[in-house]
């Protein structure tokens, strides 16, 4: 999100000062703007098959599998969003990565929800490969997930509340599962009206 400022100007060398850190702040914005839309071309868009089908279990821990976990990191990042599936770049391989708190970015490999709490909460989803759609969800507010990291170590996650929904909209997208196929029959046919000019078409 982008920083808001306030313009208050009160002489002229502050106004002059001012309007050079606008002009700075005006660039990076920019250029944030350009390395976001960079990044979401370089994410399958609805409408490519690859997001329909099912991830294969990851079996090599090797330097490909590390490149992957890296370049997905730096699009997550730069597509400004707080996850990404394997699927959503191609590769049909069960691993995702994930930034939900302050803590920094996290890869996950063969995720397995060990736990899940039975109490859910509905709240709005967006994805970074259905753009311009938000549709409320109902997931379980903490789940516990295992798996293995990049080098092949195990890993547990205890999430709750926001990191819990951040893993198990990761998850779906490993089985081929949108967020639209989650959400209610108004809010999917409101979605679709919004994608639908964007398909892909092959």
């Amino acid at each position: 999100m982008a920083h808001d400022h306030d313009h208050h100007e009160h002489d002229h060398d502050d106004e002059h000062e001012h309007e050079h850190e606008l002009d700075e702040d005006a660039r990076a914005e920019a250029e944030a703007e350009a390395r976001r839309r960079f990044a979401l071309s370089q994410i399958r868009q609805y409408g490519d098959p690859a997001l329909r089908l099912k991830a294969n279990e990851v079996e090599e821990f090797d330097d490909d599998l590390r490149r992957l976990v890296e370049r997905m990191t730096t699009l997550m990042h730069e597509a400004q969003g707080v996850g990404l599936a394997a699927t959503q770049v191609g590769i049909l391989r069960r691993l995702f990565v994930f930034e939900a708190d302050e803590d920094g970015p996290k890869a996950i490999v063969n995720p397995v929800v060990v736990e899940r709490a039975e109490e859910t909460a509905s709240d709005s989803e967006g994805c970074l490969s259905l753009q311009g759609v938000k549709v409320p969800v109902e997931r379980s507010v903490r789940v516990v997930l295992e798996g293995k990291d990049p080098d092949g170590n195990d890993v547990r996650y205890e999430l709750d509340e926001y990191g819990s929904r951040v893993v198990q909209h990761e998850l779906d997208h490993l089985d081929g599962v949108l967020i639209i196929d989650r959400t209610d029959d108004e809010h999917r046919r409101e979605a679709l009206a919004e994608l639908r000019p964007r398909a892909v078409l092959r």
